[in-house]
């Protein structure tokens, strides 16, 4: 069906071609296309016109087959020389959108775009593409909200829509846009996951269960579970809301969030001793390994504007969430140079020591911290 539809697509572009006294090999050309050869479909086509024709049909067909076979800066200057010729063509100016977005200068696609706009105001398409191009919320929710205007049950506008809306913390909106597009297709599965995150901020509890049990018996997604969990919590359904956050422990996709309703459930159930473990469970989730680095990156400020009790303190801070050999050193440094605690500074060297720094990597921290270690020895 598909080839047949674009043989007659063929047959009616070349329709004033066959009528003039250039001879096309119509099977020839038939045969091209229904093999996707499209790259001697443009040769063929090449070679029965002159490179300066003038002929919009001759030159939009060869820039089409020069686009399907890859071969963009050929078909590009088909395309424009058929601009030139005819400067507001809609399928003409969408396919040189498309050639520059394939070969990512966005500037121009962006610029085809707009003219599209400037000539049709309510085209869809070009909103939607717009849409894309976008880096800041505020500028997809510009175009996004028009498309969803001029087609409220396209799928894909709809989903972009209600993410920039949820980022944008705009629920209710997100909410309106999500039901009125399931209206036109109820079973469309990503719409109605992005529906039960939204109607959880919404506090709409009891459509998150009902919708997302049944989202979860199509394919069990964990921010589906994630957003079930946290709304039979609030429901007051400890029991379940455990039960789905178990399977997610089970499976290895536990976050803070998730162990944190854990134990606030278990508490609520008065089993204090699973409350306890859930609790240092989040805590432990919610610790990252470079915590203490992040500590020692803030010290370090503190210590570039002299404000050497406050790098003390975060440095100390940073340790409490594990052994450093970066915070051990700063410290005797500090202690060192520039609150001359001579003892500390030992500890502290010492401690960097004794923590196994890497030999050859940290050699020169190595050889510093014993040299000061023996300046140091004999300070009161």
């Amino acid at each position: 069906m598909r080839t047949l539809l674009l043989f007659l697509f063929v047959l009616f572009n070349f329709e004033n071609l066959l009528a003039q006294t250039t001879k096309i090999d119509t099977e020839k050309l038939l045969e091209y296309y229904e093999t996707q050869r499209y790259a001697e479909a443009a040769q063929y086509l090449q070679s029965l016109y002159p490179e300066d024709t003038q002929d919009i049909k001759a030159l939009t067909q060869m820039a089409y087959c020069n686009m399907m076979a890859g071969k963009l800066p050929e078909a590009e200057k088909s395309y424009l020389k058929a601009n030139i010729i005819q400067p507001d063509n809609l399928p003409i100016l969408f396919s040189l959108t498309h050639i520059n977005s394939r070969r990512g200068n966005t500037v121009k696609a962006k610029t085809y775009l707009q003219q599209i706009i400037r000539l049709d105001s309510l085209n869809f398409s070009a909103y939607k593409q717009l849409a894309a191009y976008e880096d800041s919320p505020e500028g997809r929710l510009k175009y996004l909200k028009k498309a969803n205007t001029l087609n409220r049950s396209d799928p894909d506008i709809a989903y972009d829509l209600a993410m920039v809306y949820n980022d944008l913390k705009q629920y209710q909106l997100a909410y309106d846009v999500l039901k009125t597009a399931i209206a036109s297709d109820t079973e469309n599965f990503t719409l109605h996951q992005v529906l039960v995150a939204t109607a959880n901020h919404l506090g709409k509890y009891q459509e998150v269960i009902e919708v997302g049990e049944k989202l979860l018996k199509n394919h069990a997604d964990a921010n589906v579970m994630n957003d079930i969990g946290q709304a039979y919590f609030y429901v007051k359904d400890y029991q379940k809301c455990i039960a789905i956050y178990k399977m997610l422990e089970e499976s290895g996709v536990q976050n803070e969030g998730t162990l944190y309703y854990m134990a606030l459930s278990y508490r609520e159930l008065k089993d204090y001793d699973k409350a306890l473990i859930y609790a240092q469970k989040t805590i432990n989730e919610a610790i990252s390994a470079h915590t203490p680095i992040y500590y020692a990156g803030l010290a370090g400020i503190y210590e570039a504007k002299d404000q050497y009790n406050d790098a003390l303190a975060a440095y100390k801070r940073g340790l409490t969430f594990g052994n450093s050999n970066i915070i051990y050193y700063r410290l005797a440094l500090l202690y060192d140079l520039h609150l001359k605690q001579p003892k500390n500074a030992v500890i502290y060297y010492n401690l960097y020591l004794k923590n196994k720094p890497e030999q050859e990597k940290e050699k020169d921290q190595i050889d510093y911290a014993k040299n000061r270690m023996v300046s140091l020895a004999g300070t009161k």
